[in-house]
């Protein structure tokens, strides 16, 4: 606003603007672009796909020496936007006084956002680098603690991905 109370506009469009001509360019030559780049396929069942650190697979729980990471907190379970994270806590003699007595993720319903990997405070629930998940049944899709628990070496490259991009 001015000092009469009038607002201040900054310059209108020109017509080129208006017309979005230059946006509409813009893009047309990153396609055109593209185009020309050289192409690449796998030959998926003998030639696997090698993901990045920053890949997000399915999840998986981490555990050291062990015992799982897990203080069953639920901070993954009520930050999960399919709903897809069930947890229920228990009591323990250790150190960290809670743990998961049932940790479930159905991964039909998980959309693999890793948000559940954002919020966990104890780097307990990463995003792996496995993309091969085949299901013959809802059931068969329900992932219990048996079957997420992996251990901190074998997801060591995405735990220093994370550590190093926080």
């Amino acid at each position: 606003m001015g000092s009469n109370g009038k607002i201040i506009r900054k310059k209108d469009l020109n017509i080129w603007q208006k017309a979005y001509l230059t946006e509409i360019f813009k893009g047309l030559r990153l396609t055109i672009s593209q185009i020309f780049k050289p192409k690449f396929t796998y030959l998926y069942p003998e030639v696997r796909f090698k993901p990045q650190p920053s890949f997000r697979g399915r999840p998986v729980l981490v555990h050291e020496n062990g015992t799982e990471r897990c203080v069953a907190c639920g901070l993954c379970s009520r930050v999960c936007p399919a709903l897809a994270i069930e947890v229920q806590a228990s009591e323990t003699e250790l150190e960290k006084e809670r743990y998961p007595i049932k940790f479930e993720i159905n991964m039909v319903r998980c959309i693999f956002c890793g948000f559940c990997e954002e919020v966990c405070p104890e780097e307990a629930i990463i995003m792996s680098n496995e993309y091969e998940l085949v299901f013959t049944s809802q059931e068969e899709a329900i992932f219990g603690k048996e079957r997420l628990l992996k251990s901190t070496e074998e997801m060591k490259d995405r735990l220093e991905f994370l550590r190093a991009h926080r």
